[in-house]
């Protein structure tokens, strides 16, 4: 199934440039709080300009995704990407002492414009490729593909670009954004991608589809879950006098969601996606009730690689049931939802997390983590539809 997709005519090429033009989003933040500090700033404000970019994407996704499904890929995706370029190339070239009102400024900027190369290239995939079964691989693949992009992202471009300047930094995401970009919009895939005829024009656009209001609602449920882990561990290893294991624990997680999707990738699409849908939330709720009962970093470790299986997995069948129960004409917009909501709900764990760990310490934070999946479960049992 993989060697088939990745050899139908046209795939390659337009994948291979979404994720070159997705590889700035795994580290736009972070570069943020590097490069205030370059400036002269505090970590605060360094955060206040993280959080800047971050609203500004939660905010601004679902609108641009929703003129995307009015206009058309090629005239918004070009747009955004210059706006975007812009706004990064000079936060990279203003000198020290700028005000901080202007760097949040252009951070959100680079947020509320950032093109939406995900939501396209999903609305892409049954396009591109008939079969619902090949759907769902290119769906599990696209998902196990970026976590490596949320891995190589943070390396090269934060770890090695950013330790000499993160001005410098700034600018190769510019770079990388724009070749991606305009490789990506000059696709004849992309260019072809026309709007739906009567395509539906009320005010709650997609979100007009309970289905889709389902899947928002689990999406903000494992993000809250996902941003809880990453600090609960953070906080495990210091208690545990191994602050910098941190690193290696998400990278093993990381890692164990990308296997899962390409097996995903190559076992094909379920009979019965929102049975399979409720079964691997159950297993993620389980596996995150072991991570909360480890009590040694070597049983946290085995913990999250079992937590990290089914993630990919589960996103791959979220995209396709999103595309499924997506009112016509409102795809782009539809996908740019999920994001929101994941974006939503990891600044919420994270947030919840921080203040549990600081005062009960990591199990208490992991326990947030583990109830948020139980209640992702919950959630989809009224199951996804159109």
């Amino acid at each position: 199934m993989l060697r088939n997709l990745l050899t139908t005519p046209g795939v390659p090429r337009v994948f291979a440039a979404s994720l070159v033009a997705r590889l700035p989003a795994a580290t736009i933040e972070l570069l943020l709080v590097l490069r205030v500090r370059e400036l002269g700033g505090s970590y605060a404000a360094g955060g206040i300009a993280a959080g800047a970019c971050a609203l500004g994407l939660a905010a601004g996704a679902p609108i641009v995704g929703r003129a995307v499904d009015a206009r058309g890929q090629t005239r918004v995706l070009a747009i955004c990407t210059a706006i975007t370029v812009v706004a990064l190339v000079t936060l990279a070239l203003v000198p020290a002492g700028t005000s901080l009102a202007i760097v949040v400024a252009l951070a959100g900027l680079t947020g509320a414009a950032h093109p939406p190369l995900s939501a396209c290239m999903r609305a892409l995939w049954p396009r591109l490729i008939p079969d619902r079964s090949a759907q769902h691989a290119a769906y599990a693949l696209e998902s196990a593909a970026l976590e490596l992009v949320f891995v190589i992202g943070p390396a090269v471009v934060a770890g090695v670009v950013a330790a000499r300047s993160p001005a410098l930094a700034l600018g190769l995401c510019a770079l990388l954004l724009a070749a991606g970009g305009a490789a990506f919009t000059a696709d004849r895939a992309s260019r072809t991608w026309a709007p739906v005829a009567g395509r539906p024009r009320g005010a709650a656009g997609a979100l007009a589809s309970p289905g889709l209001r389902t899947l928002l609602a689990v999406l903000v449920c494992l993000g809250t879950s996902f941003g809880a882990i990453e600090v609960s561990v953070v906080a495990f290893c210091g208690e545990h006098g191994a602050p910098s294991a941190a690193g290696l624990f998400l990278a093993a997680w990381g890692a164990a969601s990308m296997v899962g999707g390409l097996v995903a990738a190559r076992r094909g699409a379920a009979s019965e996606p929102v049975a399979r849908l409720l079964a691997l939330l159950g297993g993620l709720a389980a596996a995150d009730l072991l991570v909360t009962a480890a009590p040694v970093p070597a049983a946290l470790a085995l913990a999250m690689v079992v937590a990290g299986v089914p993630i990919a997995p589960l996103f791959a069948l979220v995209y396709q049931l999103a595309g499924d129960v997506a009112r016509e004409g409102t795809a782009t917009e539809a996908f740019t939802w999920l994001s929101t909501g994941i974006a939503a709900g990891l600044a919420t764990g994270a947030a919840l997390a921080g203040v549990l760990a600081q005062h009960e310490g990591a199990p208490a934070a992991f326990a947030l983590a583990a109830a948020a999946s139980v209640a992702a479960a919950v959630v989809s049992r009224r199951r996804p539809a159109r």
